[in-house]
């Protein structure tokens, strides 16, 4: 393939996703979902390139009373009947989002349920919908572009049906996958309803053949992770979750492209939820939010003492375990911590119990604060990333914004966007590879050596607040995979 940009026709995008900044957004991908299609409008301001995107209408959206156009009913062919749904459209940063309804999406509140029968049926419904809006719209689509297991059923269902129509009778496919171990357990009995035939790979694993995200991989044109240490990964055992060997038969269709983060949202010289506001310019400004922090949660502040924070769902992939072991094998030094999340309650208490070990140190704020978490950001000197396996990360891009340097794990999109100094080059960052609190630890101690030197931290800080995450980067590897796609099937 190549990797140079060239110029491009009239190119027709379809993004199809479980949720999209900002009409819904529960998790990384609702940011992917919501911000690459605006970089990729922004490539030419959307003269060759028309996307369209189209997500779930959730009650949570309904509740919000957007002034959105109907644009058709249609109907699902299922064993003994139909279901019923209607599509509408809004126009939000010079982009048509289509707005899927129907009984199975209406049922509940949330966006992801604890049902994974009924969260299975929304979700192929939704893909299947999404198939017939080109024919709906009368708009020829050049790209499919899916992502995770909720919309992975329509990939495949188009491969197995070719629509008869010329709106998607050229229409090339893209997964990306965001996390491989979420496959759509759960889903057989909805398949079979609506008529959804396994997949017929026969380098798919028997159980697989019935289970939506493997069904989309097997069918996908293009198969992109997002990392491209991530896309290396899912071929081994350790992160292939049992599908490494179908993956290694797809592994010239396998890529990676690095998510990216809007950097104007994240900007500490305009973001009005810091204490003070500062740039690489203005470093010495950052020392005041970190005071301010430390005020907040009744630490003392001591000048010479760094100050590591952990902002993270709690789950055991984030190592969360991991850092607290480590964190109390090098209480003799000086440091500060703050954990914030929510998620595994046994977790939860952990990270409380470490802050009853330690009160001086520690504190544990068991919630979801989104402008507390950027007040951390701008304060902390230290972002601990002891992940177990992390696709991609944005945490760390975050934090980086803010002159906060992340100590984390050397796998997926953390090895990807962190260098290590260690390397022989300035790096914004510190990276360890075996999943121990002992490793954490040492790794710990060479992020405090280092900040003891006020030049070497000064250096790694500008270095870490130079990089380039915007979403534009990976737009533009994006488009280059588009058009490659397109090319090939000329």
């Amino acid at each position: 393939m190549t990797n140079e940009l060239h110029s491009y026709d009239n190119l027709h995008v379809l993004f199809i996703a479980a949720e999209a900044d900002p009409l819904v957004k529960a998790g990384g991908l609702g940011d992917v979902a919501g911000s690459l299609p605006v970089a990729l409008n922004n490539i030419d301001d959307g003269k060759n390139l028309e996307i369209k995107i189209a997500i779930p209408f959730y009650n949570s959206i309904k509740q919000k009373n957007l002034p959105v156009t109907k644009v058709s009913d249609f109907e699902i062919d299922i064993i003994g009947g139909k279901v019923s749904g209607e599509i509408f459209s809004i126009t939000i940063s010079n982009l048509s989002f289509y707005l899927i309804s129907g009984e199975p999406i209406a049922r509940f509140d949330e966006t992801y349920s604890s049902d994974f029968r009924s969260d299975a049926e929304k979700f192929v419904f939704f893909s299947l919908a999404c198939l017939q809006l080109p024919d709906i719209l009368k708009w020829r689509c050049d790209i499919l572009h899916a992502h995770d297991w909720h919309t992975a059923v329509a990939i495949h269902h188009l491969k197995m049906n070719r629509h008869p129509s010329t709106y998607l009778e050229n229409t090339q496919t893209v997964i990306t996958v965001h996390n491989l171990p979420f496959m759509g357990t759960g889903s057989e009995d909805a398949l079979r309803q609506y008529n959804v035939t396994p997949s017929r790979n026969k380098n798919l694993p028997a159980w697989a053949r019935e289970l939506p995200l493997p069904m989309g991989l097997a069918a996908a044109d293009q198969i992109v992770a997002v990392s491209p240490t991530y896309a290396k990964e899912i071929l081994t055992p350790e992160f292939g979750c049992d599908l490494q060997g179908f993956l290694q038969t797809r592994q010239s269709k396998v890529t990676g492209i690095l998510n990216g983060i809007d950097p104007e949202l994240w900007n500490p010289s305009s973001d009005p939820a810091i204490f003070s506001n500062f740039d690489s310019s203005h470093l010495d400004e950052k020392l005041k939010n970190k005071r301010a922090l430390l005020k907040e949660f009744q630490l003392d502040f001591e000048e010479y003492t760094p100050l590591a924070i952990m902002i993270t769902r709690m789950d055991r992939q984030k190592g969360i375990d991991i850092a607290l072991e480590g964190l109390r094998m090098i209480n003799d030094l000086p440091w500060q911590t703050i954990l914030l999340g929510t998620g595994d309650k046994r977790l939860e208490q952990e990270c409380k119990a470490l802050e009853q070990e330690m009160p001086e140190k520690v504190r544990a704020i068991i919630t979801f604060d989104t402008d507390l978490s950027r007040r951390m950001y701008a304060a902390a000197d230290i972002m601990m990333m002891p992940s177990r396996y992390e696709p991609c990360g944005l945490s760390q891009m975050f934090a980086m914004r803010y002159g906060c340097l992340p100590v984390a794990r050397a796998t997926g999109g953390l090895v990807d966007s962190i260098t290590d100094p260690k390397t022989g080059s300035i790096g914004p960052g510190f990276l360890f590879s075996r999943i121990d609190p002992r490793s954490f630890a040492q790794t710990m101690k060479r992020a405090f050596d280092a900040y003891c030197s006020s030049s070497t931290w000064k250096s790694m800080q500008l270095e870490a607040m130079s990089r380039d995450f915007s979403w534009q980067r990976s737009a533009e590897q994006y488009l280059i995979l588009y058009q490659n796609l397109i090319n090939q099937s000329d």
